[in-house]
């Protein structure tokens, strides 16, 4: 029937198909994006902050010049000219001993995670990840129909000995996880990073365990105090699969990233790559590629830093300023993001509705959870939006929260959601840092 809204082939769809749920960040973007509401929800780079001028007329000749070619078809594994692009550009991480032999071009970092999911994940499988972790690998992890156990994390990052009883508990059920996924670098959702120490603790966990590591990068070039730590995968070749993108760092709208793979594993992501997308856009790698080769993208990235640095500071100030007590929050030394713990009782999740009404948008931590905890916390994005504009989102936001308070402080308990949970800090740990309350 026209205009009915049942879904008449939910007996047909695969197995894998049932228990997938919308992003909670995708589901905001309708209301996040009117102007009228001050959004700290998505993860968007500022573009604008581009040469766009010059950006622009570097597209038109691209395809004037190489249209004969970049509108054509390419190979599944991504142009060589862009792989040994991207090696030079992993070397300025710490990569130093990438070829381009082992890089796999993928349409955005998104894909990199998909084809490491269809590569290694059966449904049933375990996959081990930070609590919280990126929303959009919990999408790919849930439709490959894998189990996701997180592994606590504080102000330092992943913590070695959650990891070992996550991979102990997983061995008394007779099972081995696949893989360890993570984000080291300006975490997201939590904007923490793995320190140095740790960094060595979980690479020797991992490799005494068998288990192989998801590295996703795609924050680490954004660092605002000095050099981020090295990757992991600058300290290990083997069983390290490194995923990052262009998103941040030049325009997520050409959807393009990339794998670096281990040599005997590259042939197979190649040809899962084949399978999904046949080959990723030509037009896309030429333009990246000549971005890296004729413009001062090195400089741009300066400027990103800066901008989002400012930007970073004026959340910072403006929650310092204005939040209630009992509010806590991580500080990030880079990345887009900043992980608020709720003064107890509050619920983000039953109060975003509240909150779009107060033209504040923002993303609640049970989207970040496989297990749908992290009602008491929320992420707040501040790359997009302008320090004026961050502190009027974050008054906003503090005045729904004021409201939520007074009307607990009256009702008690009974406006609490039923399955609350709170997550201290970026995660469940023991004992968070000083920051992370």
């Amino acid at each position: 029937m026209t205009g009915t809204t049942q879904d008449d082939y939910t007996d047909r769809y695969a197995r894998r198909v049932r228990g997938m749920t919308t992003s909670e960040i995708r589901a905001l973007f309708s209301v996040a994006s009117r102007p009228e509401v001050v959004s700290l929800a998505g993860g968007s780079p500022y573009i604008a902050a581009l040469p766009l001028d010059a950006v622009g007329e570097m597209l038109g000749e691209l395809a004037a010049q190489q249209g004969a070619t970049s509108l054509q078809y390419g190979i599944g594994q991504g142009t060589i000219d862009l792989r040994e692009r991207i090696c030079e550009v992993m070397s300025l991480s710490g990569i130093t001993n990438a070829s381009p032999d082992d890089v796999v071009v993928t349409v955005g970092g998104q894909q990199a995670l998909d084809l490491l999911a269809r590569l290694f994940l059966d449904p049933g499988d375990v996959v081990l990840a930070e609590g919280p972790t990126y929303v959009g690998a919990l999408g790919v992890f849930q439709a490959a129909q894998a189990q996701v156990r997180h592994v606590a994390m504080d102000d330092e990052g992943l913590i070695p000995a959650a990891l070992e009883e996550a991979i102990r508990a997983t061995a008394r059920e007779g099972r081995q996880a696949k893989f360890l996924y993570t984000i080291p670098t300006f975490q997201n959702p939590a904007g923490v990073t793995l320190s140095e120490e740790r960094r060595e603790q979980i690479l020797d966990i991992c490799e005494r365990a068998g288990l192989l590591v998801v590295e996703d990068d795609p924050y680490g070039m954004l660092s605002f105090e000095g050099d981020a730590p090295l990757p992991l995968r600058a300290r290990r070749r083997d069983g390290v699969f490194y995923c990052s993108t262009f998103s941040k760092t030049f325009a997520p709208g050409l959807r393009v990233g990339w794998v670096l793979a281990p040599h005997a594993v590259r042939e197979k992501l190649v040809m899962m790559s084949e399978a999904n997308v046949l080959c990723p856009s030509a037009f896309a790698q030429a333009a990246v590629t000549q971005y890296l080769s004729t413009m001062p993208w090195r400089e741009q990235i300066k400027v990103y830093r800066e901008i989002y640095r400012e930007r970073r500071d004026a959340l910072l100030s403006a929650l310092e300023d204005l939040m209630p007590a009992g509010t806590t929050w991580t500080r990030p030394t880079g990345g887009l993001f900043v992980w608020a713990t709720l003064p107890e009782g509050l619920d983000s999740k039953a109060m975003m509705p509240r909150a779009i009404a107060a033209r504040v948008a923002y993303v609640p931590g049970t989207g970040f959870y496989a297990d749908g905890t992290g009602r008491g916390n929320m992420r707040l994005n501040y790359s997009f939006s302008a320090p004026e504009r961050l502190r009027e989102g974050v008054r906003r936001l503090s005045g729904v929260m004021e409201q939520e308070l007074a009307m607990r402080a009256v009702f008690g308990e009974a406006g609490l959601q039923p399955g609350h949970q709170r997550r201290r800090g970026p995660a469940a740990a023991d004992a968070p840092g000083p920051d992370l309350a």
